[in-house]
């Protein structure tokens, strides 16, 4: 998984005996005693290392301490990885739920580990320039496989709402917003008034991810290939464009060592540019073109600010889960900004 495990502080702390008995019960061929560990990563379900005697899992839970409503959803991801493993996508194998909180705190689940390459930087300064093309390639390829998959063939029929997709994502991010909104920001407000009136089209539905991005991947030590695809607690069915623009988001996002490549020269890099990474996409799903951008990036900016904000709001309370969470929380008013632009762009006044 991403980045090595460290020492629980206090508030991550939960009782490794009552997990190891649980574990024993519920995990096949599992066999204790275990020592727990937390990766540093992660800014809404935290992530731990389990060793055993059986072998290395990782467990993700949800925050100890009030949440958001249908945030954190652990279950959520279970689901979808208990889905998607049988079908060969690559994502961990899933073991065991559990959604008894008298365990340890809160619902957790327990996976496999998976053991390969995390990218944090969408440079890739330590590659050559045809093996970063082969990740892009391969980020890419592994989306539209994703979104390939018909939904109900996997038994995902009713994972998510039926309905413009859209329309029901600005519903949920408008209401997350305020219910962990701290203060009043003008570029929020009229986002939050635009962007129900110029919803676009759906005329597709597919498995979305809903986060993907380079740092939530696996790739193979020595090769290409995607071993996992990770942190699925935004996962639904819906727009497959929305998953699409999302990824597209790091090409107009500048370059500050991570996921965003805007600015850097991407032929020298070998990095495709965006409209080579919309033809490989639209290639393989038998896609035409992708509609303006413009709109679509205004929304993920809006979301991922809705998304930002709830940490915020999760460090008032001491229950926010990465050691730079207050960093992020930074990114509240330049998000909405951001948003905004894009909206103006998309021809909002």
């Amino acid at each position: 998984m991403s980045g090595a495990p460290g020492t629980l502080a206090p508030e991550e702390r939960l009782d490794v005996a009552a997990l190891d008995h649980w574990m024993r019960i519920h995990v096949p061929g599992y066999s204790g005693p275990a020592s727990v560990g937390k990766f540093p990563t992660g800014q809404s379900n935290p992530t731990y290392r389990i060793e055993a005697a059986s072998g290395v899992y990782v467990m993700r839970r949800k925050p100890f301490g009030p949440l958001l409503p249908s945030a954190h959803a652990v279950d959520r991801e279970y689901e979808i990885l208990s889905a998607l493993h049988p079908t060969g996508f690559p994502v961990p194998k899933p073991y065991a739920l559990c959604t008894d909180s008298t365990v340890i705190g809160a619902d957790f689940y327990v996976m496999e580990m998976i053991v390969g390459r995390t990218f944090w930087d969408g440079a890739l300064p330590d590659l050559g320039a045809a093996q970063r093309r082969s990740i892009y390639e391969a980020i890419i390829d592994v989306m539209a496989r994703l979104h390939s998959i018909e939904p109900a063939a996997v038994g995902l029929g009713n994972f998510g709402r039926p309905g413009n997709y859209f329309e029901r994502q600005v519903r949920r991010w408008t209401q997350q917003y305020r219910a962990s909104a701290t203060e009043r920001i003008e570029d929020a407000e009229k986002l939050i008034a635009w962007l129900p009136e110029t919803l676009p089209l759906q005329d597709r539905v597919a498995i979305v991810h809903g986060d993907y991005r380079i740092d939530n991947m696996i790739f193979a030590p020595d090769n290409p290939r995607v071993l996992a695809v990770l942190d699925w607690e935004l996962s639904t069915t819906g727009d497959p464009l929305a998953d699409f623009s999302y990824l597209l988001m790091n090409w107009a996002t500048p370059h500050d060592g991570s996921a965003g490549i805007a600015g850097l020269d991407l032929k020298v890099l070998g990095i495709p540019t965006l409209q080579e990474a919309v033809n490989r996409y639209c290639a393989v799903t038998d896609r035409r073109g992708v509609p303006d951008l413009n709109w679509y990036f205004a929304y993920n900016l809006f979301r991922l600010m809705a998304i930002v904000q709830g940490i915020r709001k999760r460090i008032t309370e001491g229950t926010a889960s990465n050691a730079h969470a207050a960093a992020m929380a930074q990114r509240v008013r330049p998000l909405a900004a951001q948003a905004w632009a894009c909206a103006r762009e998309a021809g909002a006044r």
